[in-house]
Parts: structure tokens; C-alpha cells; sequence
């Protein structure tokens, strides 16, 4: 192999190497971004099954007292 070869395969090994290096930090920004929006629409999803709740025991509270107005009639 001649040393201009050699010379130009270093380069594109560096080159490759930095393309890998940048599609790396892209790759791990990207997955900070979506580990963030994972523990966001996890914590909302807690607060709608909480409120779902709180929701579902008002209504079967009405419900009992609706059914204890109505034997009382």
C-alpha cells in the first residue's frame, strides 16, 4: 500500500469516526428527550387515574343516595 492509500484511508476512518460520534450524541439526546416526555405522560396519567377515581366514587355516591331518596318515597 502506498502512503497516500494509507493517508486516505485514515481520513475516512476519521471521518466515519465523527459521523458516528455525532449520530451517537444525537441518539443520546433524543432518548434524554424521550425519557423526559415518558415520565411527563406518566405523571399525568397518574393524575387522570386519580381524578377518574375521585369521579367514580362521587357518581356512586349520588347514586346511593338516589336509591336511598327513592326508598324513602
Amino acid at each position: 500500500m502506498d502512503t497516500p492509500d494509507v493517508i486516505a484511508q485514515l481520513q475516512r476512518l476519521g471521518e466515519r469516526f465523527d459521523e458516528l460520534a455525532t449520530r451517537a450524541r444525537r441518539l443520546a439526546e433524543e432518548n434524554r428527550s424521550l425519557r423526559q416526555q415518558h415520565d411527563q405522560l406518566a405523571g399525568e396519567r397518574s393524575q387522570l387515574l386519580t381524578r377518574n377515581e375521585q369521579a367514580r366514587s362521587r357518581v356512586e355516591a349520588m347514586i346511593a343516595r338516589l336509591k336511598s331518596l327513592e326508598q324513602h318515597t
